[in-house]
């Protein structure tokens, strides 16, 4: 095996330790510029070499990650309209405040 097998070995097991200690395979997945099934698949292989009994985890853990998966998309879309609708609220006080020439209080 040469420099970079032992490389990428490091940093798969590495990846794998992550995962199995909580981290999100999203979180993991853009750390080390690969795709969510594939630190999934790592996961398995790795729970795999320690004990061909372990069931494959991923698929009873699938309807639950798919369902969070979408909770956090519906979150990041309700924050960025959140941001957007308090961005309005705040030009339109700020159009409030100033004084408009066109338009005197209290006079007829």
């Amino acid at each position: 095996m040469g420099r970079n097998s032992n490389f990428y070995l490091g940093y798969k097991n590495q990846a794998v330790q992550e995962a199995l200690s909580g981290v999100k395979t999203s979180v993991l997945a853009k750390k080390y510029q690969v795709s969510t099934k594939t630190i999934s698949r790592w996961v398995r292989d790795f729970q795999k070499d320690q004990d061909p009994n372990i069931p494959d985890v991923e698929l009873v853990v699938d309807p639950t990650l798919s369902r969070l998966q979408e909770l956090e998309k519906k979150y990041e879309q309700a924050m960025k309209l959140l941001g957007e609708k308090q961005l309005e609220v705040e030009v339109l006080t700020q159009l409030v405040k100033k004084n408009n020439p066109a338009y005197q209080r209290g006079s007829k």
